[in-house]
């Protein structure tokens, strides 16, 4: 590897860096905006902002391009990539914020970055060899989930907030997955934009269905304004920011290393809870935290075939 391309994997892992401590603060915002909010509302409101902070400077990025002689990326192709990828993030955001009306920011955190230890699982389908290093890994975090959402002595059972915290992580391997796979050949500001608006498209109809039927939670001018920063927060930050930068920052760095580093999410956000709301976790679940994301680091760490093969193509 040349200085240049260290310089440029340095650049883009603190890109990512920075997407991990927003990621981080905004479970603590999604657990202040939901005791007023439904989730399904919050999520859509905040991908909407999310989306809407971005066109402004896409059409302004463009007009740049076109005054400067660049060429614009393939918009129509960003689009339809877009689109996959709202539908993934929408499965993944909507479950998370579910789960947060009953689980803490600290454990909604690590329990969101197994998607850590399933992505290199999940990329077997694909093509790629997992190491038993991985597959350890894997162990562990089965372990540290034991701890984290059972405990010592309890009865073998699963909160529904468990289950959706684990449906969340497996849709945001899927999304790390098809954004390594497409973001060489798109624009990240116009996929970014796409899935953030498709995300809050798709969740309309499910305020009703399950903000309003199920949880009765019956949105009002109210209840948003109350929630008004929180929404502001995770829409500008989590979504319009962090998101995109995501993208951008996965485009120099490999998949391993850049699921490493926003794994560091898990960490700000138990930080922020105890910080910010005041959220303790039990001994036991401290334990599962602990066990857990020494299962992620422990995912990511090369093995000696990685580090031959990465000496042959640096």
């Amino acid at each position: 590897m040349n200085k240049q391309e260290q310089h440029t994997q340095f650049t883009h892992s603190l890109i990512l860096l920075l997407t991990a401590i927003i990621w981080g603060t905004s479970f603590v915002a999604q657990s202040a905006g939901m005791k007023t909010v439904g989730p399904i509302i919050y999520n859509c409101i905040r991908m909407f902002l999310g989306g809407l902070i971005l066109i402004p400077i896409i059409l302004i990025r463009n007009q740049i391009c076109k005054k400067s002689g660049k060429p614009i990326s393939n918009t129509k192709f960003s689009i339809k990539r877009g689109i996959i990828t709202g539908v993934i993030l929408c499965t993944a955001s909507n479950l998370q914020n579910i789960a947060m009306i009953d689980a803490s920011a600290g454990k909604a955190g690590f329990m969101t970055a197994l998607y850590i230890v399933l992505v290199p699982v999940f990329a077997i389908f694909i093509g790629r060899k997992t190491s038993f290093l991985t597959w350890f890994s894997v162990l562990l975090a089965l372990i540290g989930l034991y701890f984290l959402c059972i405990g010592r002595g309890g009865a073998f059972y699963f909160a529904p907030s468990d289950i959706l915290l684990i449906g969340c992580a497996i849709f945001f391997s899927f999304h790390i997955l098809y954004v390594d796979k497409v973001s060489k050949d798109i624009d990240g500001l116009t996929l970014a934009c796409t899935q953030f608006i498709v995300t809050g498209l798709i969740s309309i109809p499910f305020i009703f269905i399950i903000d309003i039927l199920v949880l009765h939670m019956n949105p009002s001018m109210t209840t948003l304004t109350d929630a008004w920063l929180p929404i502001c927060y995770s829409g500008f930050m989590s979504c319009g920011i962090a998101y995109t930068l995501q993208i951008i920052g996965q485009k120099g760095v490999n998949p391993t290393l850049a699921s490493l580093i926003m794994s560091l999410e898990s960490v700000v956000s138990a930080i922020s809870g105890l910080i910010i709301l005041n959220q303790r976790m039990t001994t036991d679940e401290s334990i599962g935290c602990i066990v857990m994301f020494t299962a992620v680091i422990l995912a990511q760490l090369p093995t000696p075939k990685r580090k031959d093969r990465e000496n042959i193509t640096a």
